[in-house]
């Protein structure tokens, strides 16, 4: 893959040479977010960050205690250690807050700084060795940095103009390769594997937690890195809820359960989501609510295809569901773009813009809560493709039936 980032990084100086986002050209290009770190160079390191200099070498500085590893012939990336004095900020504020895991953070996080700790901060290093290399014009991922931090960088080398790089890496990481298909199609793989074999398991009695830690390690166990997001587990009235964290609440004949968990592999993250009944048969209510829900995912991933507007998509499955008077139980909604990150661009909701390409991975996951009974989420991972090409490709194909367990 070490020729795919060097072609990457080549893409993204080129596109930074001609005009930035907002700010004019720039000569110099600062990458801090721990995704977009990890796509141009393959490589995660906590506190990082990735400098494309004016003299055409492009720079990993890595906190000390931190490896990159992964080096390959074909890779000319060099790698640096910030020096102790290169903190500019006080403690606490933006240079001086470790960040979270080197790949964690959302798309378009702005607390996630970065780590600078005693040894200094890298973004600050790098901001240094770019006016040295003669550097003009530096861009910057602003919706990334802090204030302080994007202040401590002017601080450190003022004849610097500071641009703002804006969306340029992500809007580059829209459409996947083949190579990322295939972490994902992988990681959907492992994703599968742990949920099947949860179902072969006896599940009443069992708390909602202890059901998500076991789907982790299953998860790891099956050659994960970790989860690609908090699993879900989620019984009797939490069911249908997006985002549920498990509690102490165990699983009872009846319930309705709704697990949702994806894999991370290399990096790249998936997502299922499944309903199940617990019992020998399901109520009449819970079929009825059920067969709503995989109709407005299966409308919508049948709206999956290169050039449709990706509201369109969200319409699909909104309007059947409108049409059974749970409009407003969707959410804000339907699905999204996945990757590096879960929750990347695009967005399938009434207010986006845009329209979908081939190659891009995302999610569809309708879903209906019903207060005080529970509710039904079904979710996939799927990659757009052209109907000449069999129409979007399905990732996780656990069973979408209504499996009484």
């Amino acid at each position: 893959m070490s020729e795919v980032h060097v072609s990457r990084r080549a893409r993204l100086r080129d596109r930074c040479a001609a005009s930035t986002a907002h700010d004019g050209p720039a000569d110099a290009v600062l990458v801090s977010s721990p995704s977009n770190v990890r796509y141009l160079t393959g490589r995660a390191v906590q506190g990082g960050v990735l400098l494309l200099g004016p003299d055409g070498h492009d720079t990993l500085f890595c906190p000390p205690d931190e490896s990159a590893g992964g080096a390959h012939p074909a890779d000319d990336l060099r790698e640096a250690a910030p020096p102790a004095d290169a903190a500019q900020t006080e403690p606490g504020t933006a240079a001086g807050v470790p960040s979270g895991p080197a790949d964690a953070a959302p798309a378009g996080s702005a607390g996630s700084a970065g780590s600078a700790g005693a040894a200094g901060d890298a973004a600050v290093a790098a901001a240094r060795l770019a006016a040295e290399s003669g550097a003009r014009a530096l861009a910057v991922e602003e919706h990334h940095l802090t204030v302080a931090r994007h202040r401590a960088l002017g601080a450190a080398a003022p004849a610097l103009r500071l641009a703002d790089l804006g969306l340029a890496v992500e809007q580059q990481r829209l459409v996947k390769d083949e190579e990322e298909i295939s972490a994902l199609r992988v990681a959907a793989e492992i994703t599968d594997q742990a949920l099947g074999e949860l179902l072969e398991s006896i599940l009443v009695g069992r708390t909602e937690r202890h059901l998500a830690l076991e789907l982790d390690r299953r998860l790891i166990d099956h050659g994960a890195e970790g989860p690609a997001f908090p699993t879900s587990v989620a019984t009797g009235p939490h069911s249908g809820l997006a985002g549920h964290r498990p509690t102490d609440r165990r699983v009872e004949e009846g319930d309705f359960l709704t697990v949702r968990l994806g894999a991370r592999y290399r990096g790249y993250r998936c997502q299922i989501g499944r309903t199940f009944v617990i019992g020998t048969a399901p109520d009449d209510w819970q079929i009825e609510l059920y067969d709503l829900v995989f109709a407005a995912q299966r409308a919508a991933r049948e709206a999956l295809e290169p050039g449709v507007e990706c509201r369109e998509v969200d319409r699909a499955a909104r309007q059947v569901l409108e049409g059974a008077g749970y409009g407003q139980a969707l959410g804000s909604t339907t699905g999204q773009g996945v990757g590096l990150e879960i929750g990347e661009d695009p967005r399938l909701s009434p207010a986006a813009m845009g329209k979908l390409d081939a190659c891009v991975p995302v999610t569809v996951e309708p879903g209906v809560h019903l207060p005080g009974r529970g509710g039904v989420r079904i979710d996939d991972t799927l990659v757009v493709r052209p109907q000449a090409d069999g129409g979007p490709e399905l990732l996780t194909i656990t069973t979408k039936e209504l499996l009484a367990l």
